[in-house]
């Protein structure tokens, strides 16, 4: 009996053990079957330092990790560096490798980085309004290969939100009208809409709440640690017709009505905080340790609030439900305010330095005064298509960090992007980066990434990537929110204005050397003719090559214009459809660019009509127009436009010719009148929501010729 008992004590943490790397185990299985009886996990003991190490003995790979989100980056770096294999949100390179790859001598990796940080609240609404779950089981192995450990989770707030209003008066349709449509929750967590894009059903947001807690299931066993939104006094604008309480009226955002701000540091705050965050237990539980919400995001009105007060208060009702956990702030703009930081705890803060490609505000503000914080990047706005990013910059700032004064306040690194779906360099190497203690040179970084994204090196891709370094992500100082953008999707004009309000139009790099970098990567396209991640930044980079060659056409189609050159224009002018149409042709080929895709991922997610209506509606509104009805706060149209086969041909192309008609009339002394786009815009989106017969597409070789001429 004895002896029996001392062998359960020895298989008990074998059987532990066994337990805490079982989720990798699956990731395995589920991604790389071929690998999967061929790797043993092992733990290693370190309570300080996230690490891995890899080394092959006999005919099996050891993976020995301090844990599971650490022996996913294990397995992931050798997926990339050993097998040339990856995952990705274009397109995953992962197929089988035999024999598979030996490593002879042992590779150790520790974590400089305490936090690998993921996630903008714009990403679950450009990036993931309609995930189901095969397609976040997808996102989270992603995150988990890639060493993200700390990740905004935000899906379903709206339960949590319906049952703590219900609890203070408000009827079934008052809940109603603060909710927000699926595409829409990011704008309203940040306290900068209501109402906008609803209602939603009932079945939605209970959807909503399992996906949401589906995912938190997951991460935990992944090492991923959720961020939930905190409570920061956001309220209901119609709140003050039903308390008493001390409401700051928040006026407007745009064209939007914004929530309002219950005062911090009063009773009522309290009481509703307490509802909020004991509903928020309800749902997602109570071993949660990690809280965001930034008061006052985008121009909130603070007049009448001690910031001070107000921070301290905040982080009060987080610490008496949750004792022990962190707030987490953007840093955006002023945010945090300076006053509210003086408030608060900072050993229970983490700021993000959001937008690290252009600001050094942790320099400026002497580490945010002393406050831990993680370095990263948004690179995309609106999920807005275009190939950029400062891939040099992100390395030698974060080595710049670690190197400087306030080393000992930066806790890690982060990806905030708006939108995901673009630009996977940049996305591997900022998360590579919270891995590698030494300085990254970009371009020998390079030849590995392209090696292990499409499977094997080759010459002609190795040169064009050292090309593409020099021009779409080079690293040049200067303000951008995000890729230049295409002249191809503005709202018909004859200027120089951007699609979106705050992009730009303008390109900072060569175009000559960009295009001859293009066809470069071009010539490997026989090699890799069933690469899926070759086709698909084949089609981006000749996507890329057509828009810099429309910004051409359309100078000297205004050009034409104005020298009232009718016979000029109007053949330049069809080059310039021909160019929008050669643009369908080509993202047309592949299921990754197509309008179906997305409008079938919204429908499908849907479970009855009623969802199926309000999420189509709600995807093509944020693609298109994005929302309101005020032509005078009209900011937001083509904020989140894209460039995909089927509206490009449908919507860009009719709203040109459209334009151009106009144009060719006035030189002709036509009689004519403008077209309002406002308001066909609008149209447009109620008579284009069902999928659409797809046309048979050319082969991407015959469009590649065509283009590239």
């Amino acid at each position: 009996m004895r002896k029996f008992s001392c062998v359960l004590l020895f298989l008990l943490p074998l059987n532990l053990l066994a337990q805490q790397f079982k989720p990798v185990q699956e990731l395995l299985k589920r991604r790389t079957p071929w690998l999967a009886d061929q790797v043993v996990f092992k733990l290693l003991k370190d309570d300080q330092k996230d690490l891995f190490e890899l080394q092959s003995s006999g005919d099996k790979l050891v993976i020995s990790a301090s844990g599971p989100n650490a022996a996913a980056v294990g397995l992931n770096w050798y997926l990339k560096y050993y097998c040339n294999r990856s995952m990705s949100h274009m397109g995953d390179n992962l197929a089988p490798v035999y024999p598979i790859p030996v490593v002879k001598e042992k590779v150790r990796v520790e974590a400089p980085a305490k936090y690998r940080y993921a996630l903008n609240y714009c990403t679950y609404n450009y990036t993931m309004s309609f995930y189901d779950w095969k397609e976040w089981e997808h996102e989270l192995d992603w995150m988990a290969l890639n060493g993200v450990n700390l990740m905004l989770t935000v899906n379903g707030m709206e339960a949590v939100w319906q049952n703590t209003l219900k609890q203070i008066g408000y009827t079934d349709q008052e809940v109603n009208d603060f909710l927000v449509g699926p595409a829409y929750t990011a704008w309203w967590l940040m306290g900068n809409i209501q109402s906008w894009g609803g209602p939603m059903p009932q079945s939605q947001i209970d959807g909503r709440k399992a996906l949401q807690q589906k995912m938190m299931g997951r991460m935990r066993e992944l090492g991923i640690e959720p961020v939930l939104q905190g409570f920061y006094g956001m309220v209901p604008g119609s709140l003050k017709e039903k308390s008493k309480a001390q409401i700051i009226d928040q006026k407007t955002w745009g064209a939007f009505k914004r929530p309002d701000i219950l005062v911090p540091d009063r009773p009522e705050f309290s009481r509703i905080a307490g509802i909020y965050y004991k509903e928020l237990q309800k749902a997602y539980g109570k071993n949660n340790r990690f809280f965001a919400g930034d008061p006052f995001h985008e121009g909130g009105i603070t007049a009448g609030i001690d910031l001070k007060a107000a921070g301290k208060s905040i982080q009060t009702e987080m610490q008496k439900s949750f004792p022990g956990s962190t707030w987490v702030l953007q840093g955006w703009q002023d945010n945090p305010k300076q006053q509210m930081l003086d408030g608060l705890d900072k050993s229970h803060v983490l700021v993000q330095e959001l937008f690290g490609e252009f600001t050094n505000n942790w320099e400026k503000r002497k580490g945010y005064d002393s406050t831990p914080f993680i370095w990263g990047v948004v690179n995309n706005f609106g999920e807005r298509p275009g190939l950029y990013g400062k891939l040099q910059r992100f390395a030698d700032e974060v080595d710049r960090i670690r190197k400087g004064p306030y080393k000992d306040v930066l806790k890690g690194v982060g990806i905030m992007p708006e939108g995901l779906n673009n630009n996977p360099p940049v996305y591997d190497l900022m998360l590579e980066l919270g891995w590698r203690k030494d300085h990254v040179d970009v371009k020998e970084w390079l030849n590995g990434y392209a090696k292990y994204r499409y499977g094997s090196s080759n010459p002609h891709i190795d040169l064009a990537w050292q090309g593409f370094l020099e021009t779409i992500y080079q690293s040049i100082p200067g303000y951008q929110e995000g890729a230049s953008e295409s002249v191809f999707c503005i709202r018909p004009a004859l200027d120089s204005k951007p699609a979106s309000r705050w992009g730009t139009r303008v390109r900072t790099y060569d175009l000559v050397k960009f295009k001859a970098a293009a066809m470069e990567f071009a010539k490997a396209a026989p090699e890799f003719k069933n690469s899926d991640t070759y086709q698909i930044d084949l089609i981006n980079v000749l996507r890329q090559v057509l828009a810099n060659d429309g910004e051409q056409v359309f100078e000297a189609m205004v050009k034409a214009y104005n020298e009232k050159n009718t016979e000029q224009f109007s053949k330049i002018s069809a080059q310039f459809l021909d160019l929008i149409r050669l643009t369908d042709e080509l993202l047309s080929v592949h299921p990754y660019y197509r309008l179906n895709t997305y409008k079938t991922q919204a429908l499908s997610l849907g479970k009855t009509e009623e969802e199926k209506k309000l999420n189509i509606k709600n995807a093509m509104m944020l693609i298109t127009y994005w929302g309101e009805n005020i032509p005078a706060e009209d900011n937001l149209h083509e904020y989140a436009y894209k460039e995909w086969g089927g509206l490009m041909k449908d919507y860009y192309l009719v709203r040109w010719e459209m334009y151009i008609t106009h144009l060719q009339n006035t030189l002709q002394g036509k009689p004519t009148q403008a077209p309002d786009f406002f308001w066909w815009e609008r149209a447009w989106v109620e008579q284009n929501m069902e999928l659409k017969k797809e046309n048979p597409v050319k082969p991407l070789d015959q469009v590649t010729a065509e283009i590239l001429k």
